[in-house]
């Protein structure tokens, strides 16, 4: 799932190659990306990028005084193209979800792999009125987002800190892979609970999480749309490489599974040397 350094990235590419422009035809593909029918789609035609943002996981791009609003959510992804066949796709078929052209004949494809269709696109007055984006919790990167910030956040939580971090009510953009990054650089137990955090574990996890996250989008800038993904997973150092061996201590990296998600992690480094166990899992991946 992209998470906020990813949709970070795909804005500033965005900015890069979209505002400006002039959107002529936006065509949804797959029948389940569109969430709202007011106003239309066909609004947008005709109108010029004037910005692009970022909410969270959400990209919004304004034009014409509405914002086209994106979650990707897990298998989604934006897919810029320099051109297009002549004749458009047809609604249903492939990973296809949805298309915008520019008039210059460039613009980008939204596409969806997997049966499971989560991808969502709002067109908007708005911003706010998208629910999801009315209720997401500050923003990790702001610089409002200091040290007492994250300790006032965290006083109210009575759970297990990964699920937590995962909150997008409670922060906004931390998925399941930037929550392990996070609590791996942290040295801290992915079922550690809030409520037992001492003042230094407060300290070590908002540092853990503001250079782990600064760092993913620093390494993403300048990388191309299509490249995103191979940059996230050359990045990781503990998710997704179960069974491979921590580049801090060179302790086997273990992995706990509930339902579809996982989560993965070093023993020496976060659990003193304790495997977890999996029927704790299911208190926080919800």
């Amino acid at each position: 799932m992209p998470e906020l350094p990813e949709v970070e990235a795909l804005r500033v590419f965005l900015d890069d190659h979209l505002v400006g422009k002039e959107i002529a035809r936006v065509l949804p593909l797959a029948i389940s990306v569109l969430k709202t029918y007011d106003p239309p789609l066909t609004a947008l035609e005709g109108t010029r990028v004037t910005s692009v943002a970022r909410h969270g996981k959400f990209l919004d791009i304004e034009a014409g005084g509405l914002h086209l609003c994106t979650h990707l959510a897990r298998a989604g992804w934006l897919r810029w193209k320099d051109s297009f066949p002549a004749v458009p796709p047809r609604p249903g078929k492939g990973p296809l979800a949805l298309r915008l052209v520019t008039t210059d004949g460039d613009g980008f494809d939204l596409t969806e792999m997997g049966t499971k269709k989560s991808l969502s696109v709002h067109l908007v007055r708005d911003p706010m009125d998208v629910p999801r984006i009315a209720t997401l919790g500050p923003d990790p990167l702001a610089d409002t987002f200091d040290r007492a910030a994250f300790a006032a956040l965290l006083a109210g939580e009575r759970r297990q800190i990964k699920g937590a971090l995962r909150d997008q009510s409670l922060i906004a953009g931390i998925g399941n892979a930037y929550s392990d990054e996070i609590l791996h650089v942290a040295k801290m137990s992915p079922f550690k609970r809030t409520a037992d955090l001492t003042e230094d574990d407060v300290t070590r996890l908002y540092t853990a999480l503001r250079t782990t996250l600064r760092d993913a989008v620093d390494r993403s800038s300048g990388v191309e749309a299509g490249k995103l993904k191979a940059e996230k997973k050359t990045g990781m150092r503990v998710h997704g490489r179960t069974g491979e061996a921590c580049p801090v201590c060179g302790d086997t990296i273990l992995e706990v599974s509930f339902s579809d998600s996982s989560l993965q992690y070093c023993p020496t480094c976060q659990t003193g040397g304790k495997p977890l166990a999996d029927r704790r899992l299911s208190k926080f991946l919800k």
